[in-house]
This record gives C-alpha cells, sequence and structure tokens, in this order.
C-alpha cells in the first residue's frame, strides 16, 4: 500500500529491546489535579511519581472514584490536598486566585527556600527521556535498589557518608592538584612535551589542543556555529516565503553540504547509498525472508573493510582519464570521507533492517495524529511503504545536523519525527541543554589550560613520575576522552533539536559515575548501545545468547571504530571483564541477598573492581595503549609505595561506589529508572 491510512499499529520483531528512557516530570500540584495541559512540562529534569504516593483517601480509595470521573482533589490555601473532597471549577477557581494572592505575599526567602527544596542530587545527570516505573527494579544485580527494598531516607547526611563526603573532597583536591603540579613548567619533564602546547586565552596560559580529533572540532565550531544558524535561517525562509516542504529543503541542504565537505566524493557515495537501497529492498518469501538482512550486513561490512583497505578509492583507478577527479581542487572540505562514513553505514544498516521488518509485517498504517510520543515506541512501530522511499532514505542518511557525527537514530525513530515534532523539544529544553553545552565546553577549556595530560601521554612524558602520578595521567585522560566525545555530541544534538528532531542522548552520565560494566556501556555513546542492542545484540540472541552475544558485539564495536589490533584488544578486554558481573547476577538473582545490610557493602567492593578494570581497558583503546597501561601496572605492583598508593586508589573508589550507589536509590525514590 501505498498511502498510510489510520488502521491498527503493527510492531516488528525483536519486540524486547533495551532503549532510552521515558520523561521524568516533577511532582507538582497539576501533576495531582489530573490537567494533562499542566502535566506536560517542558522541563526535562523533573520526574513523575509512582502510584504509591498518590494522596489516597481515608477508607484506601483514590480520592477520584470511579463513579465520580469529574471529580478532583480539593486543595487548602497552602496547596495541601483535602483528602476524598471534590469541589466545583468555580470553587477551584476561587481557590486557585487565593493561592496566587498568598504565594506573591509570602516573603522571598521563604520562596526561594522552597524552591531549593525541589532541587534533587540526581538533577544533576543529564536531561533524557526517563523510564518512570510504578515500582522501581533493579535491571542488574550491581545494583542493589529492588521493589521490596526501595531506602526510604536517604544516605546522603549520614555519619557513613560524612566519612566518605571527607574522603573525596580530599582526594578530588589531591587529583587535581597532582596535575596541575605535572603541568608546570618547572617541572623536569615539560620540556619533552612543551612544543605540542599552543598559545591560550585563560590568564595567559598554554593549551594543550594537542589531541587532533578534538582540536579539528574546537578550530572549526566557529563556523559550524553560522552554519547551524544559516541553516535554521534558509530552513524556516524556504518553508515560509517559497512555500517550500521541509522534506525538500532537507534534500537541497543536505545535497549541498555533502558536496561541499567531499567534493567528487559524493559520487562514490552516492553509489555505496544506492546499492545498500537496493538491497534493502529486495523479498524472498519464506523460509528465505531472512536472506535480505544477511545480505545488508554483509554488504556494508565488505564496505567498511574495503573503504579503509583502499583508502576511500581513486578514480584514476577506474581510468587514467578520470584522475583529475583525485586533485585536491574537487575533493570537499574532508577529503578523506570514508574516516566518517562509519557513521553513516549504521544509517544504511538501520535503513534496510526497519524496511525488512516492515515489510514481513505488510507495513504498518498509521497516520500524523498516532505518532507515539515514546522514544522507543517511535523505533518499534514499522511505517507505510510510501515513508521508505528514496527521497526519505536520503534526507535520513544525510541529514546535516547528525551527518558528521550523530548522535545515531534509527529510520523509523527519525520518520515519525519528521511527521509530528517530539513534545519533549521546548523552548527551556533547548536553553537548559544550551547551558548544559557551554558549562562543558568551559570545562574541557579550563583543563586543557592548566592540565597538559594529553601532551604527556603522547610525548611519554612520565619518566621519573610516582605511581600515584602514573594514576592521574591515566585517570584525567579518560576525563579529557570523555568530554571531547561529549561536547561535539550535544553540540550536534542541539543542531539537530533546534531543527525539531529528538535523537538520543549519547552521554548520560558523568564518566565517573559508573560502577557497573554493562551499565556504564549503556551510558556511554548510548545511541550507539541503543542501536546495537536492535540490530545486533538481540538478533543474535540476546541475554539467552549473552556470553557468545557480548563478545561478537564487542569485536564488532572495536573493527567499527578502527581496524586495528589496539581497538581489537579493547574489545575482547571488554567482553572479558564483561564476564564477572554476568555471573554475580546469575548467582546473586538466586538468593534474595539485597535486604541484607552488608549487600550493599558487597556491591560497591565488586564496583571497585569494576572500576579498575573498566579504566584499564578503555587506556588501552583509546589513549595509552597496551604498553603504557602495562608499564603502569608494573609501577603500581613493582614497589611497595606503589602497592600502597593500589591500595589507597582502591579505598576512594570504594567510597566513590557507595555515592552512585546512593545515587541511584534516590533516583529510585524518585521513580526514575534509568538503566545505567
Amino acid at each position: 500500500m501505498n498511502d498510510c491510512t489510520k488502521a491498527p499499529r503493527r510492531k516488528h520483531k525483536p519486540s524486547h529491546i533495551i532503549t532510552s528512557i521515558e520523561q521524568p516530570f516533577l511532582l507538582s500540584s497539576s501533576s495531582l489535579t489530573g490537567n494533562p495541559a499542566d502535566q506536560r512540562l517542558s522541563d526535562n529534569n523533573s520526574t513523575t511519581k509512582p502510584d504509591s504516593i498518590r494522596p489516597r483517601s481515608i477508607s484506601g480509595q483514590d480520592s477520584r472514584s470511579k463513579s465520580e470521573p469529574h471529580s478532583a482533589p480539593v486543595y487548602n490555601g497552602e496547596g495541601e490536598v483535602l483528602l476524598g473532597g471534590t469541589a466545583s471549577s468555580s470553587q477551584l477557581r476561587l481557590r486557585s486566585r487565593a493561592q496566587h494572592h498568598h504565594h506573591h505575599h509570602r516573603p522571598l526567602v521563604k520562596r526561594c527556600l522552597e524552591s531549593l527544596t525541589l532541587f534533587s542530587p540526581t538533577s544533576l545527570t543529564v536531561s533524557i527521556q526517563s523510564q518512570n516505573h510504578q515500582s522501581p527494579r533493579t535491571p542488574m544485580i550491581i545494583n542493589p535498589t529492588s521493589t521490596q527494598n526501595i531506602p526510604t531516607k536517604s544516605r546522603w547526611f549520614t555519619f557513613e557518608f560524612g566519612i566518605y563526603w571527607i574522603v573525596l573532597a580530599y582526594s578530588l583536591k589531591l587529583i587535581i592538584n597532582a596535575a596541575i603540579n605535572l603541568s608546570q613548567a618547572e617541572h623536569p619533564n615539560y620540556d619533552s612535551y612543551k612544543h605540542k602546547l599552543s598559545k591560550g586565552w585563560i590568564l595567559n596560559r598554554k593549551i594543550d589542543n594537542s589531541d587532533s580529533q578534538y582540536r579539528r572540532f574546537r578550530l572549526g565550531l566557529p563556523k559550524l556555529g553560522l552554519l547551524l544558524i544559516a541553516y535554521l535561517i534558509l530552513s524556516k525562509l524556504s518553508q515560509r516565503l517559497l512555500r517550500l516542504k521541509r522534506v525538500h529543503f532537507q534534500s537541497i541542504s543536505s545535497a549541498v553540504i555533502l558536496t561541499a565537505l567531499h567534493g567528487t566524493s559524493v559520487i562514490k557515495i552516492l553509489v555505496i547509498v544506492s546499492l545498500n537501497y537496493l538491497i534493502s529492498r529486495l523479498s524472498f518469501s519464506s523460509p528465505l525472508n531472512r536472506l535480505p538482512s544477511v545480505l545488508i550486513w554483509t554488504t556494508n561490512l565488505i564496505i567498511l573493510f574495503a573503504n579503509d583497505y583502499w583508502d576511500g578509492y581513486r578514480f584514476s583507478h577506474l581510468s587514467n582519464s578520470l584522475g583529475f577527479l583525485d586533485n585536491g581542487l574537487y575533493r570537499g572540505l574532508i577529503p578523506r570521507w570514508q574516516i566518517g562514513f562509519n557513521i553513516s553505514m549504521l544509517r544504511l544498516i538501520s535503513y534496510g533492517l526497519d524496511y525488512q521488518w516492515a515489510a514481513q509485517t505488510n507495513f504498518a498504517t498509521l497516520t500524523r495524529s498516532v505518532e507515539p510520543e515514546v522514544e522507543k515506541e517511535r523505533a518499534k512501530i514499522n511505517r507505510c511503504q510510501s515513508d521508505y522511499d528514496f527521497q526519505i532514505y536520503f534526507n535520513y542518511i544525510f541529514f546535516p545536523p547528525l551527518y558528521i557525527a550523530g548522535p545515531i537514530i534509527t529510520f523509523n525513530n527519525f520518520v515519525s519525527q519528521m511527521k509530528k515534532r517530539p513534545s519533549t523539544i521546548t523552548v527551556s529544553a533547548i536553553l537548559g541543554y544550551t547551558g548544559r553545552f557551554m558549562l562543558c565546553f568551559l570545562t574541557l577549556e579550563w583543563i586543557l589550560h592548566y592540565m597538559y595530560m594529553v601532551a604527556i601521554k603522547d610525548a611519554r612524558a612520565w619518566q621519573g613520575d610516582t605511581p600515584f602520578e602514573l594514576g592521574i595521567l591515566g585517570y584525567w585522560n579518560l576525563i579529557i576522552i570523555w568530554l571531547k566525545l561529549l561536547i561535539p555530541w550535544r553540540f550536534f544534538r542541539l543542531w539537530s533539536l533546534l531543527d525539531g528532531i529528538d535523537p538520543p542522548e549519547n552521554m548520560i552520565r558523568c564518566m565517573s559515575n559508573n560502577f557497573s560494566t554493562l551499565e556504564f556501556w549503556r551510558s556511554w555513546h548510548r545511541s550507539y548501545n541503543l542501536w546495537i542492542v536492535r540490530y545486533l545484540y538481540i538478533p543474535l540472541g540476546g541475554s539467552k545468547n549473552m556470553i557468545p552475544s557480548t563478545i561478537i558485539v564487542f569485536t564488532f564495536v572495536a573493527l567499527w571504530h578502527d581496524l586495528s589490533f589496539k581497538l581489537l584488544t579493547w574489545g575482547w578486554l571488554v567482553s572479558f571483564f564483561v564476564l564477572p558481573e554476568v555471573i554475580a547476577k546469575k548467582i546473586f538473582s538466586k538468593y534474595s541477598y539485597q535486604s541484607q545490610p552488608w549487600f550493599r557493602h558487597l556491591v560497591a567492593l565488586g564496583g571497585t573492581l569494576n572500576v579498575m578494570t573498566m579504566m584499564s581497558a578503555n587506556l588501552v583503546g583509546f589513549s595509552i595503549g597496551t604498553d603504557g597501561v602495562k608499564f603502569m601496572w608494573q609501577e603500581l605492583l613493582g614497589s611497595w609505595s606503589g602497592v600502597r598508593v593500589l591500595f589507597a586508589i582502591l579505598f576512594v573508589v570504594f567510597c566513590a561506589v557507595q555515592v552512585m550507589i546512593e545515587y541511584r536509590e534516590a533516583e529510585a525514590r524518585e521513580g526514575i529508572l534509568r538503566k545505567c
């Protein structure tokens, strides 16, 4: 069928998918009145409370009974619920005026203090759609929160946590001071890496702008900002003045930007994209209906290896007369298009598999009015056949805000948001997200001006450093990696939000707020994780085939990042380090240990070991490599002073994991489950 008409929606398999997280809302009087317009808050930092804390009458029934569908809870002048009461609309209007008058005559200090009570430590986590459960439960055994054992009281201000706060505050001071001291001009190793430093802008300090990946983004940020503004202005003008449909503007702008970026290489890209389009639309009758999916994966993996092996191909290989197309004048702003094509490959597979799963159910038929609001539903629900045409496919692959670096959004999700703008995109949400982006950008700027960790690492200028200083060097390199990835991803996601598309947030938590290996990979490059789960992990068998699936997944992830032995080693290390947590999950899930007082401390101990193994694996894959990690552990274990430093690090990490556990339990008390 070619048209989208109203009919029951059909969902393709797989149906069980780890995905993101419905939007949290802040409990307010409007959420108690049942007014849907008031409940649609613009701030994503809030949270919905479970039904268990809704006001009930003395008899134990909900104050809004079935026999009185229009009844509502009654509030007194302080905004408190009078249980079991009902009120007419005129009474509610009078009461609303009284509350408004009372609010504006309260002392300013009192109102400010009351506003502060709305803040929760969990508000520090990035604003994303969050899953709200009436009975929060633990997705992983490493997280001790459970339905039966959610702490009723916060531990933040207990004597135990007072010790943790003191240890962590003192450790943070040492960690920052040690990194700054290693970066001073008076340090003996300064001459070994000073050639990698550039002129900075903060208090005449030099800046460590030696990371080539982030340097390109940082230097190009002003131009990207101008491109963002020009794109949005032209988009609005073309729709209002020229009456150009949004889908046509996206096609034109994508073609122009693609040509500017890659020049004549756009021909190679279009050949690959067209080939994938043709293969994706192949159809076979059962039992060969899975063959197109296998062909889609096989074709794209071959292209991934071929792009690297032939270095993006050359026209001169086809004919010497075409050699002029390889000239730098025709190759665009980013001649090596194959480096960033890995992101596009994920979109090619997403389109192909979404199309195949939809074709197996004869496609879906739905109208704009029934487009789902929840991210998971948008990804799962099939589209009608006309939504899979080449123009929409082209727009999806080359959508300008997300083309270069993501975040990755599935085809079904993208088309759904093109049909109906998500209600999560509001002015306040965009302003808040812009503020977070600026804060993260300035934080990294300060770090690069005062901590030259990347330059020291690249120059291997750690001769004579103590085991503690080597540990500090590794830790701050991981922090910088986290920030240098987070900042571009948030910039491009912000651009996408301004254009009306809400892709998944890639970095949910701070790098230092993870103690579960499994949950860490759900919050780090989250959009990629959602893609992996949907198109690879579940088709391989998911949790029913966990160990082989995990090994295959991390092998693919490593090779997708870079065809190198270093990253392949990283992938296998991560697969190996996941096993202890998987085994612990299976063991402890059979027994009700979660209610025992010692269980939280056992989890913290396991989380401490997880943190150390995750840091080692990521240092191998993305920082100092196998030789650097080997040298670091030799220094930590090769002398008594190194062993003392290691035990001190383990104790500090143990205290930090206790805080991480309490942070997640605070989320559970608010009815928030982020699964990471």
